[in-house]
């Protein structure tokens, strides 16, 4: 069995490439998951434009998520406390842990988002579908 990886193994997308979730104010965008990764994690970006909430409080039994602020300032919960995260900062929410993230300033808020393991992402359509029907 070769378990060498070759260049046809590198994932490679541009800024803005990726399966995109329009989520009302906010947006996802999913760079790499169960099919790029064997399930073992997924790899997103999340959108807030101003003054957003996110997906309301909830916790994952068996999963971690990592949140990486890459612009603006997200409101991150994480148990009962609420993190002012500034851009650069880092949070690992582990599992049963609840959890949320909002903006809640005048500018636009990115998290990069890695979920542990994968397969989150098979959530999606649904939840696309729930914020088309609740605006």
């Amino acid at each position: 069995m070769n378990d060498e990886k070759t260049a046809t193994d590198v994932l490679f997308l541009r800024p803005g490439e990726g399966r995109t979730y329009p989520l009302g104010a906010m947006t996802a965008v999913f760079k790499a998951d169960h099919g790029e990764t064997g399930s073992a994690y997924s790899v997103s970006e999340w959108w807030l434009e101003p003054h957003t909430t996110g997906p309301g409080a909830h916790s994952h039994s068996e999963n971690v998520e990592l949140f990486y602020v890459i612009a603006g300032v997200a409101s991150i919960l994480a148990g009962d406390q609420w993190l002012d995260a500034p851009s650069g900062s880092f949070v690992r929410i582990p599992a049963n842990v609840m959890h949320d993230f909002e903006n809640r300033t005048d500018q636009r808020v990115g998290l990069l988002n890695v979920f542990l393991p994968g397969g989150f992402e098979e959530n999606m359509p649904a939840i696309t579908k729930w914020f088309a029907d609740n605006p």
